[in-house]
């Protein structure tokens, strides 16, 4: 798990059916300082994030296999 920054959001034109309803959106990983770290990077949300929201991403693929 990680911290990250809400920079944006992607639109898919195709997606499996499995993700219906999951927004894809752009985020900067966050150091433990609030700075930006490595490359912007692809999440899938369900819960509502928003641009600028600092979030916790979850690597471990539990999302994607629902």
């Amino acid at each position: 798990m990680f911290l990250a920054r809400i920079d944006g959001t992607l639109t898919a034109s195709r997606k499996d059916h499995r993700l219906a309803g999951v927004r894809f959106l752009i985020s900067q990983r966050l150091d433990a300082d609030g700075r930006s770290i490595g490359e912007p990077l692809v999440v899938l949300d369900r819960m509502g994030a928003g641009r600028g929201s600092t979030v916790l991403v979850s690597s471990d693929g539990t999302i994607a296999r629902d």
